[in-house]
């Protein structure tokens, strides 16, 4: 037996720009019931999944990819937490919660991450999926007798429950506040932490800025405090690596840590496998179909957990989740690659502004090799990559460009309206439709399903996806992305990763990237430039080396040592003081050897 989930994107849906083929085309319908229907006050298709036989015709005649029709297993059905509405986004099952111990929620975007911390901090009511008929709060607990979540969903019906919640968009704060950052952490300082949370976060020159005046990083730090410095029950942090550089991803760790040491319940949702390995206690994973269901998998061991999600099975349940596994290269050499033709060669540089300089050693970028850029925020790495992009001039050294030469910006902007697919079309300066360029670089990526959204309605992963594609899309010699895992899940930065050094080692392009996932640059780069000083004030970039070499220095520099994982080859990092990480600091190899 089957349970069937039928789910319409109401945006992509546009039966005024198509010939109703989901209506026109469906069986059912032809039958003589009304299995599709067109709702005339909403303007949309509307699927009965109580006589829909799932054949998935109307998923493959939709010309705008609106249509979702999935078949569960017919005993989930009594696992159904919420659901929004007809043909829209439900949950199955509801992660547990554990005192004194930090749970890594793990998931694609969309799968239900926020329905779950929605839920779990009272912020919404669960309605078993009786979305027309919600049930009162007895039912709701006899739906959870017996489990260990009865008594957290009694402390939220009686009201006794406090939960504390550090948001996704933490720009949110400028609108919602005006004054000091000082002034805003003293306003919910329920814990006397402020001057413990300052010293962690590094937010001592923070403080007397006006919220709205933060840079990206610092908003998100704050708002780490701010969460952490309220008297909760559960704690909530929504990405709060975002705009952080990996010294302060760290400090944020640490931060989130320290409350579950005091018995708190603290739960993260992270895309950064390095900082969720290093901070979490144990993980859940939730899989499903982006938009359309989650189902929350049982808890798993940090290890076991991030190791079961990459390979996209889930032995316990014998549930395929994802049709093939994320696999990582064991080598740290890229000898096997011939890369010595050299497609660009910069001087030593410098640039200076008013209270800011960068000096930059000379280096080179070479065929079919991608350039990693690693190091704190504020040191220049994004000045850096502007001038050799010609996007900025050093005030000493000349770069030859004779190079074409793409550049994707860190802070991306998606204030006009225009069709996806005519934003791309104009990158590739043509058509897209069928084309190579669509099946290699647009394909992995999952875009073709935004051509017909507006770029204005586009999310945050979604407008980076696009974004990285417009820029391989150009036709240059020289691909420089900043930052491009913002906003990105777990699956959407490795399969970026993967397709830029796929695509560059192909068709012997090159690329400069810089970020702040290790893991990503560890997966992606060939050799590393690194970055020292101090932020805000002075920046040094050294020449590019090996990625062994850059690798090793940075860690050494962040006190990390790393290890591979036996089963999946990830990396990871080895915990503080641990036999492990001892032994490594000792001998010098903070990463690891093959």
């Amino acid at each position: 037996m089957t349970h069937r989930v039928a789910v319409l994107d109401k945006e992509a849906c546009q039966p005024k720009k198509c010939g109703l083929e989901c209506i026109k085309y469906c069986p059912v319908n032809k039958s003589g019931a009304d299995c599709i229907i067109l709702n005339q006050e909403i303007g949309k298709a509307q699927i009965d999944e109580n006589i829909c036989n799932g054949c998935g015709i109307c998923v493959k005649v939709c010309p705008f990819d609106a249509i979702t029709i999935v078949n569960l297993a017919e005993e989930l059905k009594s696992d159904k937490i919420h659901q929004y509405g007809m043909n829209s986004f439900r949950l199955y099952r509801i992660p547990n919660l554990k005192k004194g111990q930090v749970m890594g929620l793990l998931g694609r975007n969309g799968i239900g991450k926020s329905t779950v911390v929605g839920i779990l901090s009272g912020n919404l009511k669960p309605n078993l999926g009786n979305y027309s008929l919600p049930p009162e709060w007895n039912d709701i607990l006899k739906h959870f007798h017996g489990t260990e979540l009865k008594l957290h969903f009694e402390k939220i019906a009686n009201k006794e429950l406090r939960a504390s919640i550090k948001p996704q968009q933490v720009y949110n704060l400028t609108k919602a506040f005006s004054g000091t950052a000082r002034e805003l952490l003293e306003k919910y300082d329920e814990r006397n932490k402020i001057p413990e949370l300052t010293q962690e976060l590094g937010l001592q020159n923070s403080l007397d800025i006006n919220v709205p005046d933060l840079s990206g990083g610092e908003l998100q730090r704050i708002a780490v405090a701010v969460a952490a410095s309220k008297e909760s029950d559960f704690y909530f942090f929504d990405e709060p690596s975002s705009y952080n550089d990996v010294f302060q991803r760290m400090g944020v760790a640490r931060v989130i840590q320290n409350l579950a040491k005091i018995g708190k319940s603290v739960m993260v949702v992270e895309h950064d496998l390095t900082l969720l390995d290093y901070l979490s206690d144990f993980i859940e994973v939730i899989y499903g179909e982006p938009a359309s269901y989650g189902i929350v998998a049982n808890v798993l061991s940090t290890k076991v957990g991030i190791n079961v999600f990459l390979d996209g099975y889930l032995p316990n349940e014998n549930v395929r989740f994802r049709d093939a596994a994320f696999r990582f290269d064991a080598s740290t050499s890229t000898d096997e690659f011939v890369m010595s033709e050299n497609i660009i060669e910069y001087p030593p540089l410098e640039r200076k502004f008013p209270n800011f300089s960068l000096t930059v050693d000379a280096g080179r970028v070479r065929k079919s090799e991608v350039l990693g850029v690693v190091g704190a925020n504020a040191l220049g790495k994004t000045t850096m990559m502007k001038m050799i992009a010609s996007v900025e001039k050093p005030d000493l050294g000349i770069i030859d460009t004779k190079i074409k030469i793409a550049y994707k910006p860190q802070y991306l902007s998606n204030d006009y309206d225009i069709e996806v697919i005519s934003l791309l079309e104009k990158a590739n300066n043509g058509g897209i439709d069928g084309t190579t360029e669509e099946e290699i670089i647009l394909h992995p990526m999952k875009i073709k399903k935004l051509y017909n959204k507006s770029v204005r309605n586009l999310s945050g992963g979604e407008l980076q996806k696009v974004a990285i594609a417009a820029c391989l899309l150009q036709k240059v010699d020289l691909y420089a992305l900043d930052e491009p895992s913002a906003f990105l899940d777990v699956e959407d930065r490795i399969a970026m990763a993967k397709l830029i050094q796929r695509f560059v080692r192909s068709y012997g392009k090159s690329a400069i990237i810089i970020d702040h996932d290790i893991q990503l640059m560890d997966l992606i780069s060939d050799s590393l430039v690194i970055f020292h000083g101090t932020p805000g004030r002075e920046g040094h970039a050294t020449s590019p080396m090996s990625k062994a070499e850059g690798m090793n220095q940075f860690l050494r520099s962040l006190d990390i040592t790393y290890r591979r994982d036996e089963t999946s080859m990830r990396p990871r990092v080895n915990k503080s003081e641990s036999r492990l990480d001892r032994e490594q600091k000792q001998t010098g190899h903070f990463y690891y050897r093959n």
